[in-house]
């Protein structure tokens, strides 16, 4: 996770070569935080609440869902958020299990993003190989960046904290004052987020949960590989 000693590290270590490296994340974390919150706000729009799409937010444009603390954070240290999409829970039949469903809907959206981009980035792999050229390195590059980010910015929402998209699912297991409660509230979930974050430890909860799920997709860039393989040949 991105610490102080993380800041100190850029400051005295800011090279051309760090530059290359940041600007290579930066295009994978907006597709990644726009498709989350896209996903949220087509999800609430389905079940029944179009204040998503009233407010302009069910569009492609990332400039619509970027937050730049939290871009910035994705970027560099590969854990971060964009602006919320606006979701009136009132608006559902079922507004707690709607709220719950458009919450996973970010990390469900950013899950997807990574299987398809494993895959790629094993199908690009025998095709890098074979060729001396820099564009399919720098393809390979920004396929596997993807799905690191968006598989990241998956197990992050997903941490039972307020704000993020863990805690509204936790929350509607919850006894009915208790949920109202916690809602009401969870605003101020973002001081406590803030606090974890640049203690370090989301950061390694994180990190940890990321290494396990990136073992467990192999397999999908495997199938990549092999398809790769077949088309080289």
């Amino acid at each position: 996770m991105f610490t102080i000693s993380a800041w100190q590290e850029i400051l005295n270590g800011f090279d051309t070569e760090r530059m290359i490296s940041l600007l290579m994340s930066a295009v994978p974390a907006l597709l990644c935080i726009t498709l989350h919150e896209l996903g949220h706000g087509y999800v609430a729009w389905l079940l029944g609440d179009n204040t998503a799409k009233r407010a302009g937010r069910l569009t492609l444009n990332p400039l619509k869902h970027l937050d730049m603390m939290g871009f910035f954070m994705l970027v560099v240290a590969h854990i971060g958020w964009a602006k919320p999409v606006p979701v009136n829970m009132r608006n559902f039949k079922n507004p707690r299990q709607g709220m719950a469903l458009t919450a996973l809907a970010g990390p469900g959206m950013n899950l997807l993003i990574a299987v398809v981009f494993l895959f790629l980035y094993g199908l690009v792999v025998p095709v890098s190989s074979a060729s001396s050229s820099t564009a399919w390195r720098i393809v390979l590059q920004l396929c596997f960046t993807t799905a690191h980010l968006s598989l990241g910015l998956c197990l992050f929402n997903l941490l039972p904290i307020p704000p993020l998209d863990g805690s509204k699912v936790l929350f509607s297991l919850l006894p009915d004052t208790a949920y109202l409660t916690l809602m009401r509230y969870e605003r101020y979930g973002f001081i406590l987020l803030y606090l974890l974050a640049f203690s370090g430890v989301t950061g390694s909860i994180v990190s940890r949960l990321l290494n396990q799920a990136l073992n467990a997709l192999m397999p999908v860039a495997q199938l990549g590989a092999y398809l790769g393989k077949m088309i080289v040949m």
